[in-house]
């Protein structure tokens, strides 16, 4: 299966500054779309699209303001990306960029000069820190810029990047559009600087294309002085209940008069909530009439407050993708324009995503392969996940193979109830055992419950990042029912949009021999069962193990293809693994470090697994794609997106292992990946990239090599044959003896001893 696009195009970019150490090779990064968008023109104030603004440059990644920030939002975003500027002025009235009234909070000014902190009053709030008004130009040259937000890397911190001037910016950069931003006009005013005098001298030698603020009196002072081809006016709404300093009216009552705004403004700058408001527990609810009541006044409405390294939506699955699309393509307004720290993911978003459907063109072909379902939604291996995974668009869907004490197969991702999705009732406490063969700790095992027991269970959606206290879909935390691995493939007949399904096996030698239970064999039972043996469905079947001795078994006994997953992160895979691989396998399971092996979340480079098994005719799956910011590498800019577009446009593998097929299914319908001229931001990243332009001193630390997959470490003996159990009388607790279960097969002794040596043959 070919992954690539037709024109595979790679972006090399050179720094024009030493800060950037050289060459330094981005190659960029891909979107998502969010499904059954509006087809019609855009629905901004003048028909154009929305515009994207760079906040402070790429200020997601480098520091705020930096000249490092600015060249890579103009590096990765849109032509016509606006660069915003958050001006201050020093003592000796010059304009430099940087994000906040306090230095301290985004440079090394306390360190450089610990003892020159004050006090001031800001907005009638008493204030301390070191403040820009303060110093002069060139003391602050001494100052380097650092990240603003301690939640993001530290790893920039050391590249010493100098605070620039609005000069600065507008010479070295030369940014198609420039915003200027001035928040505390009053503030300067009351120290004797005068904002307006500075943006009109500055305005002879710097184009500046929008000015805003939040104080009404500054563009009381500034309107007529710059001609009828000057600036755009956008004034800037803060919070509802915040009182604007001039009229000392809060800025909801400002919100209720936009005529008011019209006499001194062509736009309004507001915060997300203000369109699309969230309920207590962080869920949407119907947008406001404010983008449609603005556009009658004659206002342009700009967004703030986009990052995608924030919170965001329940709605949005932790896809930043889908909250641009709510903005700018939601089939009823547009926004003029959005303010963000990644503009990459606002520029691929307007341009590649916007106004396509589900039923869009595919420009790249790949498999969406679910992990549980779209257990990033709902709780893992339910029929509510499954069912919205096929909503979402995955080509297969999965069930990972556990086995009841009475011998039902069924879909659960571990064996291990306590490292599964399904909450465990007191009443099963006393089923916990230690099983060596399986895990280091006691676990209350699947084999240790009945099929009616387990389905007594409540799911409870997985949360592998609550570290971070981040949580999935609160109000569906427990929603769904565990199904059967037979009503897991009645399910799957009957949707035509599934390409296959994919059931995974493991722990099949310990059920075996201490259980009594035949996984392999039951599951080509309910295989046979459901119509997938004898041709009555067209759905492939794909069947996945660790083991090769499983996949053995499989091949003997079935026409189905067969897929191996290495679990260990590797480097390299030598020949002779191949070929092995190849006797038994159809294609190959791998995780995302086997291709992009990263240190500290950075990546480090590519090896060339990849290459070297689809040279042999194997397709290769990657898992496990997450939504989830912090699942990323940094060079993936916190955006799914462009995670999945390194891994399909830029290593080429063929299907993509997921919580969220959305993201991934989307993705192909990707516009610009259609086009003869790829843009910057649907290009993938260079692994290592980011190293290059970090100081030695942070560089994260070297990682020993990732190993070589051998021969030796695929090769398996047989399966045993099944023992069966002798029956238990411990209270409580069922016969764990192989029974079969209602239409199941039972095993003769003749089937097991031809089976085991018709395995033995194979070796």
């Amino acid at each position: 299966m070919n992954s690539r696009p037709s024109n595979p195009t790679k972006l090399v970019i050179r720094s024009s500054t030493l800060l950037f150490c050289g060459v330094v090779l981005i190659h960029l990064f891909a979107a998502q779309i969010d499904a059954q968008r509006s087809t019609s023109r855009w629905q901004t104030l003048n028909g154009d699209a929305p515009l994207v603004i760079a906040r402070g440059g790429f200020s997601g990644l480098f520091p705020d303001s930096s000249i490092a920030a600015y060249q890579l939002a103009t590096l990765t975003s849109v032509a016509d990306v606006l660069l915003w500027c958050d001006v201050q002025l020093t003592k000796d009235a010059l304009g430099i960029c940087f994000p906040d009234l306090n230095l301290a909070n985004a440079s090394t000014i306390d360190r450089v000069y610990p003892n020159r902190q004050k006090s001031y009053s800001v907005n009638g709030v008493t204030t301390k820190g070191w403040f820009p008004n303060d110093f002069s130009l060139t003391e602050l040259q001494k100052v380097s810029l650092i990240r603003g937000i301690s939640s993001r890397s530290e790893k920039f911190d050391e590249n010493g990047y100098s605070i620039l001037t609005v000069q600065n910016v507008a010479t070295q950069m030369k940014p198609a559009l420039f915003w200027l931003n001035v928040q505390h006009d009053e503030f300067y005013e009351q120290h004797n600087l005068s904002m307006s005098s500075f943006l009109l001298s500055t305005s002879r030698t710097v184009s500046i294309d929008f000015i805003s603020s939040p104080e009404v009196n500054f563009f009381r002072k500034i309107t007529g002085s710059f001609g009828r081809n000057g600036p755009t006016f956008v004034f800037q709404f803060l919070g509802k209940e915040d009182f604007e300093p001039t009229t000392n009216r809060t800025y909801g009552s400002i919100l209720s008069n936009l005529t008011f705004v019209k006499t001194f403004a062509s736009g309004i700058l507001v915060p997300k909530s203000y369109i699309l408001p969230l309920d207590d527990e962080q869920y949407l609810v119907p947008h406001t009439s404010l983008v449609q009541d603005a556009h009658k006044a004659g206002l342009q409405v700009y967004v703030s407050g986009f990052a995608n390294d924030v919170d965001i939506a329940y709605n949005y699955s932790s896809d930043p993708v889908s909250e641009y699309l709510s903005f700018v393509d939601n089939g009823d307004f547009s926004v003029d324009g959005v303010l963000s720290d990644y503009p990459i993911t606002a520029s691929a978003a307007v341009d590649c995503f916007s106004h396509i459907g589900r039923n869009a063109t595919k420009q790249v072909d790949f498999l969406v392969i679910s992990k549980d379902g779209a257990s990033g939604d709902y709780p893992g291996c339910t029929d509510l996940a499954y069912e919205k995974a096929i909503k979402d668009g995955a080509d297969v869907i999965d069930c990972s193979v556990q086995m009841s004490s009475d011998g039902v197969p069924f879909c659960l991702r571990s064996i291990d109830l306590r490292n599964s999705a399904a909450a465990l009732q007191n009443t099963f406490s006393n089923r916990s055992t230690s099983v060596p063969e399986i895990s280091s700790v006691p676990g209350i095992f699947t084999f240790s419950l009945t099929w009616p027991e387990i389905q007594s269970l409540t799911p409870a959606i997985s949360n592998p990042f609550r570290v971070y206290s981040i949580y999935r879909n609160p109000r569906e935390k427990n929603s769904g029912t565990l199904i059967s691995l037979s009503q897991f493939l009645d399910l799957a007949k009957t949707y035509t949009s599934l390409s296959g399904v994919l059931i995974s096996v493991e722990n099949a030698a310990y059920l075996r021999e201490k259980q009594g239970l035949d996984v392999v064999q039951a599951v080509l039972d309910t295989l046979t069962e459901a119509g997938y043996s004898n041709g009555t469905t067209t759905t492939k079947v794909m069947i996945q193990s660790t083991n090769s001795s499983v996949l053995v078994d499989f091949k003997k006994q079935s026409k189905y293809e067969t897929v191996y997953k290495i679990e260990e992160t590797i480097g390299n895979i030598r020949d002779s693994a191949i070929e092995d691989i190849k006797k038994f396998a159809n294609a190959v399971v791998i995780n995302k470090d086997s291709v992009f092996p990263n240190s500290d979340s950075f990546l480090t480079g590519q090896t060339n697994v990849v290459e070297r098994l689809q040279k042999s005719q194997l397709p290769v799956y990657v898992e496990l794609f997450r939504n989830e910011f912090v699942s990323q590498a940094y060079d993936f800019f916190s955006d799914a997106t462009v995670e999945i577009n390194a891994y399909i446009y830029g290593a080429g593998i063929n299907g993509t292992i997921t919580e969220f097929p959305f993201t991934a299914a989307r993705y192909k319908r990707n516009r610009c990946l259609g086009r003869e001229e790829v843009p910057p931001y649907m290009l993938p990243v260079n692994p290592g990239g980011l190293l290059n332009v970090m100081s030695p001193l942070s560089l994260p630390p070297a990682q020993a090599p990732n190993q070589d997959f051998i021969e030796a470490d695929v090769t398996e003996p047989p399966l045993s044959p099944v023992i069966a159990k002798a029956p238990t009388s411990t209270p409580g607790t069922p016969s764990t003896i192989a029974q079969a279960p209602s239409g199941q097969t039972r095993l003769k002794l003749s089937l097991l001893l031809s089976v085991f040596f018709l395995s033995l043959l194979l070796l």
